[in-house]
């Protein structure tokens, strides 16, 4: 039996840096968990305001948000910001990583810069150590008096990755790191004990301006838009050629000229079999004059992998692990391929996406291996998976839209 290290780690998971920019007066708000002495304590929630000041100038405020102990197979920790604006302009809201720690080994230490990016530190913390930290914006805006957007961060440390040496070689390091820290206060009692772990990041709210890189207000993900694919142009009531559809980009920009949208799949299109994607596919297209494309996996993953708490690469004999961000690189097709690999499947939340969800399995255009497709469809009321189906078995064919934001 391989062994193992029960480990307690004293960290400082994340200086959050909020930096607010604006050129007329508006408030934000949002609530921050202040900190946890054990895993099992209650969180202590705090209220927080930054008001804008009328002549422009930056305000910042740093937000410490502390675990005192973190081991493998310990409960999801998830933080949650609520961003709200009370003030009379629409803001646009972004993250950036300003650097991270990872115990005191220089190679595990970053600073972002022109060389090391935000997104490649991102996707390191998301993937590269057995445990995973991941973050979200759940919408690249916030409206004046209206609905607000949520940051979000969460930190998982599965049982068993499935790697061995990494968990052991891990759980030494941190346990090193803990004994060295005690030692040094040992020796000198002002000593102050470092975290292991210590993520600083920067949250930018301005005033929103529709440039071409601005999240684009108007389609959203999740967003419901009935489309007549015949007509190629907005309907109101659903028919024949007037289709319940939903926008699936994660963050549509006002620079992108199309937006992309999934059929209702609840609704039944044509079935038949994986073999018979293509045709099907062609029979349901064939007198539409709008573009479409057919179904893959990534579609899918890029939607649900916005949960970075409940979405979950599952494969028999390890722990269930958040799939996390998967937006750098080529982090996507290494994500799918070590599923196809492990004969594994991915679940989500259905109420978080019930756009997705459907008692019927839909085929993706994606193949799982010789024998199975991926599809997806709810395995209970509460979830749902993308997994392989057997090409024998018939599924649902759910074309895929691109509209011109003109035809809007």
């Amino acid at each position: 039996m391989k062994p193992r290290f029960k480990l307690y780690w004293q960290i400082n998971l994340v200086s959050l840096l909020f930096i607010f920019v604006s050129f007329i007066s508006v408030t934000l708000a949002w609530f921050a968990y202040s900190g946890l002495s054990n895993v099992a304590t209650e969180i202590d929630v705090k209220a927080w305001h930054i008001e804008i000041e009328r002549n422009g100038q930056t305000v910042s405020n740093n937000i410490v948000i502390s675990l005192s102990e973190i081991y493998p197979g310990m409960d999801t920790v998830t933080e949650t910001i609520n961003i709200k604006n009370f003030g009379d302009s629409d803001a646009q809201v972004k993250y950036s990583i300003v650097s991270a720690r990872i115990l005191d080994n220089p190679e595990d230490n970053y600073e972002v810069d022109d060389v090391t990016t935000s997104s490649y530190v991102e996707d390191l913390l998301s993937h590269e150590y057995p445990f995973h930290i991941n973050i979200n914006l759940t919408r690249g805006y916030v409206l004046s008096q209206g609905e607000g957007c949520a940051f979000e961060v969460s930190l998982s440390w599965p049982l068993d990755s499935g790697d061995d040496a990494l968990d052991s070689l891990w759980g030494k390091k941190a346990y090193d790191f803990q004994q060295n820290e005690e030692q040094l206060k040992l020796s000198d009692p002002e000593y102050q004990i470092r975290p292991a772990i210590q993520v600083v990041i920067s949250i930018i709210a301005e005033q929103y301006v529709e440039e071409e890189m601005a999240s684009d207000m108007r389609f959203s993900l999740g967003d419901e838009i009935l489309f007549d694919v015949v007509n190629n142009e907005i309907c109101t009531e659903v028919g024949p050629t007037c289709l319940q559809t939903y926008v699936i980009d994660v963050n549509n920009k006002i620079g992108d000229e199309v937006v992309t949208l999934l059929p209702n799949p609840n609704n039944v299109y044509l079935t038949g079999v994986y073999n018979d994607y293509d045709s099907l596919f062609a029979s349901i297209t064939n007198n539409w004059t709008v573009t479409s494309r057919p179904l893959v996996v990534s579609d899918i993953l890029k939607i649900i992998t916005t949960d970075i708490v409940n979405s979950f690469s599952v494969v028999d004999g390890i722990s269930d692990q958040i799939i996390g961000n998967l937006n750098y690189g080529n982090r996507i097709n290494t994500e799918i391929n070590k599923m196809l690999s492990s004969n594994g499947h991915y679940r989500f939340i259905n109420d978080k996406f019930s756009y997705l969800a459907t008692n019927n399995c839909y085929w993706t255009n994606t193949e799982y291996s010789g024998n199975y497709g991926i599809a997806i469809k709810k395995s209970d009321e509460d979830v749902s998976i993308i997994y392989g189906e057997a090409k024998t078995s018939s599924c649902n064919v759910v074309p895929v839209i691109l509209v011109n934001k003109s035809d809007l």
